[in-house]
């Protein structure tokens, strides 16, 4: 009897110890009876999160443009961000969804959430959120020993950039995000938080949408120092050409267009700071030449 009562309370600690929780990012409080071996993701930058946290091969499917790193191209799709193929996920029987508050079909998501499938929201709007995130993107997958190096090798090198760029003088900057509609992002944005990592200040900061469009006539009534843009593709700087002929610009005069591959920016993942890196060259150019 004795026996039997020691075995039921191993078997019952084996349990405790096997069930990993976190809190999403809709401060929900989610829990696997043990660590997830079948994930999917529903966005491209958590496709990114899921590698970097060493959960890569518990990857089983992603979303379309999944395209970092290299492995993640070869995984099977299961629709875009903003519209799932529902079947094809039910046929791939995941344990975890990894979902995207402000990107994913909420309707959608609601649907699997009802069919039993566990759901991981995510929303990162900060640097802080990314470390965050890959660690407790780990713990579900039970790989915390290589989402916490990520976590930290990525939180130790944004600190690095504040320290080196904490006394630059200001560059008022356009971050243009987009060609047709022109738009760009307010400083609640991840890409305004680079800028301000840098020494930039973002001459639309005050805006009140997260992303927001505008017309050519407004950058050009604001006269930004250096212009700073994504593209098409990430070595397709075609967005600044469109610039040039505006002559009167400080940016164009001073030749201050500058280009930063989208991915590096306007994804909330560990490559963030490979992005702000070049951001702050950039700006750092931009004081050269005043």
């Amino acid at each position: 009897m004795r026996t039997c009562l020691s075995l039921a309370l191993i078997f019952i600690a084996c349990i405790s110890r096997a069930e990993v929780c976190v809190e999403d990012d809709k401060q929900r409080q989610l829990c696997l009876a043990q660590p997830a071996q079948r994930i999917i993701a529903l966005s491209p930058g958590a496709t990114e999160l899921l590698y970097s946290a060493g959960a890569g091969d518990q990857l089983i499917a992603a979303v379309s443009f999944s395209d970092y790193p290299e492995a993640a191209k070869t995984l099977p799709r299961v629709g875009s961000y903003d519209r799932f193929d529902l079947e094809a996920i039910l046929a791939m029987q995941p344990d975890l969804l990894i979902g995207w508050v402000s990107g994913n079909p909420s309707e959608q998501l609601a649907q699997l959430e009802k069919l039993g499938i566990p759901i991981y929201y995510s929303e990162l709007r900060h640097f802080d959120d990314v470390s965050s995130t890959i660690r407790r993107l780990g713990k579900l997958a039970g790989t915390d020993q290589q989402s916490e190096q990520a976590a930290t090798d990525f939180s130790d090198g944004i600190a690095k950039l504040r320290q080196r760029y904490r006394n630059a003088d200001k560059v008022r900057v356009f971050q243009q995000i987009w060609v047709n509609p022109l738009m760009t992002v307010n400083n609640q944005h991840m890409i305004s938080e680079a800028t301000r990592l840098c020494g930039g200040d973002n001459i639309f900061g005050e805006l009140s949408g997260l992303t927001t469009r505008i017309d050519q006539e407004a950058v050009l009534a604001r006269n930004p120092e250096a212009i700073v843009a994504g593209g098409m593709g990430e070595e397709n700087p075609g967005w600044l050409d469109d610039w040039r002929r505006f002559d009167g610009l400080t940016a164009v005069r001073r030749n201050n267009l500058f280009f930063v591959p989208p991915s590096t920016l306007q994804r909330p993942t560990p490559r963030l700071l490979d992005g702000a890196k070049l951001l702050c060259q950039h700006l750092e150019t931009a004081r050269e030449r005043r």
